[in-house]
């Protein structure tokens, strides 16, 4: 499974692998819902545990933790995880061995089964991306983001493309277990009717304008980044980078890239907002935000020099409107849950910046330079949901910036990025990506162009982009179409269930 996703895209392998876990947790006349529950699990902990694999590196290198203290961290959360597919497979089986006497194994009751197990493992999959903040992470969809499928993004989303794995996945099933081939013909029927009429559903173009762009990797290690004696070297270094490539009508800095607080950084912003106005340009960058009053700490996209295309004198000053407050937290790493209890116990629990206090839910567009910028902060960018809200009309570019130095060169920060390529497939919206060490890019979603800049070196990504014009069916509306749906089958199959029970 974890081949099936970024780096690594081998994304038909997800269907022999999902095909096989249908096969195991299958009810039959001689298993309990026990055991398909049991195979649920198992499955989700080799999915998560080599998939996420990479959290281990920022336990392990900057939690403070014993390798093996580490480790059970890591089995933990993975178990947690690994009980939303328990669940739904083992509660779709329930329902069929509770109702049914004697089941047969046959296509009519294969099918049955999974009318039942395709709406409660989407119902899981939203409880994970909700519950205890949420972990969407490896949702199904992703697999299918560099896949020719990608073209059904911008209609169904992420959402309907994990229907989809599913449903590939069972007819695949019914193929080599039973030899019964309609289910795969009738959705390769389908999914070929989706995948011409697609660009006809959206009707998104090019507009002519090129947009400049200077996307700016600092590389800053992360042992170093909020050390006292290394934000003026690491301001330094941001502003020397940027210095010789101001000729362009954006430039963007990752996130936190000043690590200093806002109000002990004002000298420097002025400064750096006459620079950007005396190249007539707007520089965005990440920086903390300490207000004094109310002692609460904000993570912060704040924009400075021209904010509309015409505008002849700088914007910034403290506190301005121009600005972006995370609002989705990392927790532990932003926030630390019950953390009376937590911190005292290990340095994991008191890392550096992990006091933050979330922004509103819903927040106007940052503008810079007359570009109407839709911001994701980091961990954002796997909410769906919450980035179509925020979405505006005349919205022209997604902007997401991340520190992913904490995931060293694991696969981690190369999936941070695939999630990234789907947001702006959904959206129909072209992405700008700034990191700390990589991967910084800028993505066409379009043509499906990418452009990057190596990671763990300190680099400059001098390019441009083409605004967007139309709106896709799914930023208008979401995943309501595909929950009617489902729900619609689910009620179904249960009437179904039911009635076969009584007789």
């Amino acid at each position: 499974m974890t081949l099936s996703y970024a780096p690594y895209n081998l994304w038909p392998l997800a269907f022999i692998c999902i095909a096989t876990l249908l096969f195991n947790a299958k009810p039959t006349e001689t298993s309990t819902a026990k055991d398909s529950a049991k195979q649920g699990f198992l499955f989700g902990l080799g999915w998560f545990g080599a998939g996420i694999s990479w959290v281990h590196v920022a336990i392990a290198d900057f939690g403070g933790l014993p390798l093996i203290v580490s480790l059970i961290l890591m089995l933990i959360l993975c178990a947690y995880l690994a009980i939303y597919p328990a669940l739904a497979f083992g509660l779709s089986a329930k329902l069929l061995q509770r109702n049914i006497k004697n089941i047969q194994t046959n296509v009519k009751n294969d099918y049955l089964w999974f009318g039942c197990l395709l709406p409660l493992f989407i119902i899981m999959e939203a409880l994970r991306a909700t519950m205890l903040t949420g972990f969407p992470w490896l949702s199904l969809g992703y697999i299918l983001t560099d896949s020719p499928l990608n073209t059904l993004s911008p209609i169904i989303g992420e959402f309907g493309l994990s229907i989809i794995v599913l449903i590939i996945s069972f007819s695949l099933l019914l193929l080599i277990d039973k030899k019964h081939w309609q289910a795969l013909a009738a959705t390769s029927c389908v999914l070929s009717g989706l995948y011409f009429t697609a660009p006809l559903i959206n009707q998104l173009e090019h507009q002519e304008e090129d947009i400049k762009v200077l996307l700016v990797q600092g590389n800053i290690q992360q042992s170093l980044k909020w050390n006292p004696d290394q934000a003026w070297p690491t301001m330094q270094k941001y502003q020397d980078l940027t210095r010789k490539n101001w000729d362009v009508d954006l430039v963007v800095w990752p996130e936190a890239a000043i690590p200093e607080i806002e109000t002990y950084a004002y000298r420097f912003l002025s400064n750096l907002d006459n620079a950007a106005i005396f190249n007539n340009a707007a520089l965005i960058t990440g920086i903390v935000d300490y207000q004094r009053d109310t002692k609460t700490v904000f993570n912060n996209l704040i924009v400075v020099g021209k904010k509309e295309a015409d505008s002849t004198a700088g914007q910034y000053e403290y506190l301005h409107k121009n600005r972006y407050t995370k609002h989705k937290l990392l927790p532990i790493g932003e926030f630390v849950p019950f953390e009376d209890f937590l911190r005292p116990l290990a340095p994991l629990f008191n890392l550096a910046m992990s006091s933050f206090t979330p922004g509103e839910p819903i927040q106007k567009n940052l503008l810079a330079n007359g570009l109407n910028v839709l911001p994701a902060n980091c961990f954002e960018i796997v909410f769906s949901n919450y980035l179509r809200a925020n979405q505006q009309d005349n919205t022209d570019v997604l902007l997401t910036v991340s520190n992913d130095a904490w995931f060293g060169d694991s696969h981690g920060p190369h999936q941070h990025m695939q999630i990234a390529r789907m947001r702006s497939q959904e959206l129909g919206l072209p992405l700008l990506r700034v990191t700390n060490n990589g991967i910084t890019a800028v993505y066409d979603p379009l043509s499906h162009k990418q452009e990057s800049s190596k990671q763990f070196e300190t680099n400059v990504l001098k390019t441009q982009f083409n605004k967007i014009s139309g709106t896709t069916f799914y930023s208008k509306h979401g995943n309501t179409p595909y929950w009617i749906a489902l729900i619609t089958l689910f009620i179904s199959a249960l009437i179904i269930t039911l009635k076969r029970g009584r007789s």
